[in-house]
């Protein structure tokens, strides 16, 4: 039979045993024991506190022991504070473990604020040891004499970490250099002096500091292929002369269109004389009827003029004849 004694002592245990599991959640007692195991001085009480203020003690006590074990003086303080800030506090230190070997200067505040600026300062570190070589599509420049000339350029750089916040990328990097390969072809009198001498591109761009305010350094500018392109110029030419052929073509046009219209006002003019010649025929034998009437014209001259005008047809129908023998000819043919 349970006594009463015997109920006690299970719910103690079993309380004893949602202590201890609500205590070794809470607190990360075996993150604190691998910290004195790697001689990190961490106190328990500090652990607690991070959890407290919602940081995950793994994510800042594991790099702080890895920090410590590569000789890199950092404090908890300062890795909590770039967690809580958003950062990555483990590739922050490998950027810095990286650093140190390579006999790089690197502070803790510097790769924390690379770090939040949204750069990889763990692979700014690596380019900086092992430069990273970006290379450029195809290139198109003008020579002097009109000569389309393409080139591809590799560029070798490493990053620069001073001028990692804030300086621009490898997009600035590859306009600069594709600026100074069509600055170069086109100082170029001949497109054969690029051929001969694609150096020339190399060293004319080097010349002009291209990495400034970027967060790379240029360590060469390597020309990896150049080719020819089309004659730009004989096509300009070409495209000039179509141009001026179809701006004479319209001139012509309108001339012509003119021409046209002055054909046709001349047309109109013509048969405006006529009109009026017409218009003043009719008013002759008016004029010679009010002419009889008041005296001014007898009927014997009336009669002369008549003869006259009759006479007048009979010779010009003679003159129509003589002027057309063939049509005669053909006439009595037929006949």
């Amino acid at each position: 039979m349970i006594t009463s004694g015997t109920i006690f002592i299970v719910l103690a245990v079993i309380a004893a045993i949602i202590v201890l599991a609500v205590f070794f959640t809470f607190v990360p007692v075996m993150l604190w024991i691998s910290a004195l195991a790697a001689g990190v001085k961490i106190s328990i009480f500090t652990l607690v506190g991070m959890r407290l203020r919602r940081v995950i003690p793994s994510r800042v006590v594991n790099p702080l022991i890895k920090a410590h074990k590569a000789g890199i003086n950092v404090s908890t303080n300062q890795l909590e504070s770039h967690y809580l800030a958003g950062g990555n506090v483990d590739r922050v230190v490998n950027a810095l473990i990286a650093a140190e070997r390579a006999n790089i200067t690197l502070p803790f505040e510097r790769g924390a604020a690379i770090d939040l600026a949204g750069r990889d300062v763990l692979q700014a570190v690596q380019m900086s040891v092992n430069p990273k070589v970006i290379e450029t599509p195809f290139i198109s420049g003008v020579a002097m004499n009109g000569i389309e000339v393409k080139a591809k350029a590799r560029i070798t750089v490493r990053a620069n970490i001073e001028r990692l916040v804030g300086g621009a990328g490898e997009e600035t990097i590859i306009a600069r250099v594709g600026e100074g390969i069509v600055s170069t072809i086109g100082a170029s009198q001949m497109h054969t002096d690029v051929l001969e001498h694609p150096d020339l591109i190399s060293r004319t761009v080097l010349s002009k500091g291209l990495d400034s305010g970027t967060a790379f350094e240029i360590l060469s500018i390597d020309i990896a292929e150049v080719d020819i392109g089309k004659n730009i110029g004989a096509i300009l030419q070409t495209d000039q002369a179509e141009a001026d052929k179809k701006i004479a073509q319209a001139k012509a046009e309108e001339r012509r269109a003119m021409a046209v219209a002055l054909e046709q006002e001349m047309v109109a003019r013509v048969q405006e004389m006529r009109a009026k010649v017409v218009q003043s025929e009719a008013e002759v034998p008016l004029a010679m009827a009010d002419a009889l009437k008041s005296g001014n014209l007898g009927v014997m001259d009336y009669m002369n003029i008549q003869n006259i005008t009759a006479d007048t047809d009979m010779r010009g129908s003679i003159s129509k004849i003589s002027e057309n023998p063939k049509d005669n000819n053909n006439n009595h043919n037929n006949n």
